[in-house]
């Protein structure tokens, strides 16, 4: 079956993830859904980012009841079937942006602010059918002394817009930013850092052919996506991605074959484990870690063999270093497994 779950004031959430949200839709395991996700960044360039439906969700949902994070969530959806121990798996089958325009800001919380000291805004102009993007404009942020409320609407100035990045072309690497189960501690929870349970992950290669897999912890998962990025680079160094609202089609899928305890992404390529911390180097322990179990209780391995094959064939990467706990996912190919020839 395929439900579609636009983008509402009623079917979105602000800043946070809490598992007593209400469901806003409900589905079987295997159903499709087409879903509207919304970028918190439209406001940048109103005039470029925002449509009816767009400014609806901003008029309609006060800035008080917005944070502690700055990400539009649509949902929570629940899974029949879905309950704690089991994963949900997140396939994103198709993405493409909802207007053709996108944002980039070299924010306060960009990894070289200090070299900078001041934020720009850069516009990129979006052609999805020849797969990338170019800079429209940009602009130095001056309208606050700091980029920070969830939702910030920017008043155009063109006089200010200034050409940017000429002759350059960004291939598009359209995939969520934000998805997720219901965390498993309650309260209204940051969506800024990611966790066990996903949220803001920033993994660029989570869009279509791609699968996430989640570890549920509530009945139903409560899954949600948001965030969504038209392109982004391993890092996210400047502190975002191209920030765009974006259509999806996905499929979500109970599964009861995979225990997890972190979230793992599969491409048509590759496994790939993530570790979250405000130490990169224990990220990357967990990345390890969590690339490793996978390997022994996935793949057959044991621990030692596992340890090996990872140092010799595994391939790690800063996924990002601006969600407050930075992130490294760690990459095993698929072609490795191969059956030995039998004489």
């Amino acid at each position: 079956m395929i439900h579609e779950l636009r983008a509402t004031p009623a079917t979105c959430f602000w800043g946070f993830f809490d598992a007593a949200l209400p469901p806003v839709l409900r589905v079987r395991s295997g159903d499709l859904v087409r879903i509207e996700t919304l970028t918190h960044q439209a406001g940048d360039a109103p005039d470029l980012l925002m449509d009816a439906g767009v400014r609806a969700v901003y008029d309609a949902i006060p800035i008080a009841t917005r944070g502690p994070g700055v990400h539009v969530m649509t949902g929570p959806i629940h899974v029949e079937g879905a309950e704690p121990g089991d994963t949900l798996e997140v396939r994103v089958l198709s993405m493409a942006p909802r207007l053709p325009y996108g944002t980039n800001i070299a924010a306060w919380w960009g990894h070289l602010y200090d070299d900078f000291g001041k934020e720009r805004i850069t516009i990129y102009r979006i052609d999805a059918a020849a797969g990338l993007a170019r800079a429209a404009f940009a602009f130095d942020y001056k309208t606050t002394p700091r980029y920070e409320q969830p939702g910030l609407v920017v008043p155009p100035d063109p006089g200010a817009r200034q050409p940017a990045l000429a002759d350059v072309v960004v291939p598009l690497r359209p995939h969520f930013g934000v998805g997720g189960v219901a965390p498993r501690l309650p309260g209204r929870i940051n969506s800024i850092p990611p966790g066990e349970f996903g949220g803001n992950v920033d993994n660029w290669r989570f869009g279509p052919g791609a699968a996430m897999y989640y570890p549920v912890f509530h009945p139903g998962a409560l899954c949600y996506l948001g965030d969504p990025h038209m392109a982004e680079g391993d890092g996210e160094l400047s502190g975002t991605a191209i920030e765009a609202s974006a259509n999806a089609l996905v499929q979500l899928t109970v599964r009861k074959d995979l225990r997890l305890t972190s979230p793992m992404l599969e491409t048509p390529t590759h496994w790939i484990a993530h570790g979250f911390d405000e130490d990169l180097d224990r990220a990357m322990r967990a990345a390890a870690r969590a690339l490793l179990g996978f390997l022994v209780e996935q793949r057959g391995l044991s621990r030692d063999d596992a340890y090996s094959l990872i140092s010799v064939a595994g391939d790690f990467g800063v996924t990002q270093v601006v969600d407050q706990r930075q992130g490294v996912h760690g990459m095993i190919a698929k072609n490795l497994f191969v059956p030995s020839p039998r004489g």
